[in-house]
């Protein structure tokens, strides 16, 4: 009977964690991929965000002037975060992209799978106190889980997208952003 009921919490647990579509997921709601950009003389000041990631190391977006920088809010369970994974993963590839997450949901052993699985090499603030989400409010407001912002290689966000980033817009941000 107690293995039975192990078997069940297991098998509820791991079909909790597993991909799955928007649909599948009761009570998500996801942004609807609205993009805003912003000219280049109405950016404003370079955004300031620092923390620590999941290893206690610490990260800053002032560690990448010079390129273009996603921030891109995230959780492993997210669908559309998973989704959006192995497109963030390429653009990080890029010698003119850095990617940096930032991730208020997850402990350090969830954030590490979702890594492995997707082979996510870029650093993710460990935002479990808020303070990262805070330090970009007043900038930008954060509406929803996947957010994205693109900051120029001066570190100003140049682009925001609330929701699933489809591959080509991010591709054309980045590019605008270089410019």
């Amino acid at each position: 009977m107690i293995l039975a009921a192990v078997v069940v919490a297991l098998v509820l647990w791991l079909s909790a964690c597993a991909p799955g579509s928007i649909e599948e997921s009761p009570g998500y709601v996801s942004g609807d991929g609205t993009v805003t950009e912003w000219a280049v003389d109405a950016r404003g000041e370079a955004l300031e965000l620092s923390g620590v990631d999941f290893d206690g190391e610490p990260v800053a977006t002032a560690d990448y002037v010079g390129q273009v920088v996603l921030v891109n809010t995230w959780y492993a369970s997210c669908p559309p975060c998973r989704a959006e994974a192995p497109d963030l993963v390429a653009l990080d590839a890029r010698d003119d992209v850095q990617v940096l997450g930032v991730n208020s949901r997850d402990d350090a052993a969830t954030a590490h799978a979702f890594d492995r699985t997707f082979e996510v090499e870029y650093p993710s603030i460990d935002d479990s106190d808020g303070q990262a989400v805070a330090q970009m409010q007043g900038l930008v407001s954060i509406n929803a889980v996947p957010t994205t912002l693109v900051l120029d290689t001066e570190g100003r966000v140049a682009a925001r997208v609330v929701g699933r980033v489809e591959p080509s817009t991010m591709e054309a941000l980045v590019n605008g952003a270089l410019q």
